[in-house]
């Protein structure tokens, strides 16, 4: 197999939760100029129809819109079901979800604001991915990513909720990886630093300098664009990183640990 082979996805079918926006549609539209099949998956179907559409008219690729909630358990094994109607496979899963509310004080936290942010940002991972883990078992393997972030790497004020879900994922997709390497299924995580999406905005607007100073927080001094991920998130789907899993792959322009 020659270099070109090996990172080819051509053919291959993704779903991208959380891909109406920001990095996850950053991710369903470089895989899809890339030859693959997407399942764009958000909470709205109409969001995602309209930019499962709009992703098929630029790149010729085949997807398909699906509405899911990953924070509601119960739900999920529908979605999957859908998922095989329509492509009768998956090869790989990205699961991007997740949601970082407003920052609160430890001692204001209340239960269900804290089980809202792990069961969209943890359950939801786990619940996706030990439905599909099986079926892709049977087809012969594949390739689960969980996007984790730089800001479960420590603690900080007032987003503990958010802090603790992405760093239990990286331990998660450590299990992940363990049990299930025999049914040739590679999972690993990967750490986004500063990208230009709307929960950078959201959380830039709680900052005193804003924006410029989460710039300013790597080495590379900016804020990358959603399409500079692509490659990676390519590079764990395709043959080229067959030796690879259970691994944190942080990008973050040199901020992390």
């Amino acid at each position: 197999m020659n270099t070109a082979e090996r990172f080819d996805v051509a053919g291959k079918v993704v779903v991208v939760t959380g891909g109406t926006k920001g990095l996850g549609r950053g991710f369903a539209l470089g895989l899809a100029q890339a030859g693959a099949k997407i399942v764009v998956s958000s909470r709205k179907q109409a969001l995602c129809e309209q930019v499962a559409a709009e992703i098929a008219d630029a790149t010729g690729a085949e997807t398909l819109g699906l509405a899911a909630h990953v924070g509601e358990w119960d739900s999920l094994p529908a979605f999957v079901d859908k998922v095989y109607d329509h492509f009768g496979q998956v090869d790989g899963l990205i699961n991007n979800a997740g949601i970082s509310p407003a920052f609160v004080d430890l001692v204001d936290m209340e239960e269900a604001y804290w089980d809202k942010v792990f069961s969209t940002n943890l359950k939801g991972p786990l619940r996706l991915s030990a439905l599909i883990a099986p079926r892709m078992r049977d087809s012969g393997g594949g390739s689960i990513v969980n996007i984790s972030s730089i800001g479960g790497y420590r603690g900080s004020p007032r987003n503990s909720h958010y802090s603790a879900s992405k760093s239990a994922l990286v331990r998660l997709t450590e299990s992940m990886a363990a049990e299930w390497a025999d049914w040739n299924i590679r999972v690993n995580v990967v750490s986004p630093g500063p990208f230009m999406t709307s929960l950078l905005e959201g959380m830039g607007k709680n900052s005193p300098d804003g924006l410029a100073a989460i710039g300013q927080g790597n080495l590379l001094k900016r804020i990358a664009d959603p399409d500079e991920a692509v490659g990676l998130i390519q590079f764990l789907l395709s043959d080229a990183s067959a030796f690879i899993t259970g691994a944190d792959h942080e990008i973050s322009g040199g901020r992390g640990r």
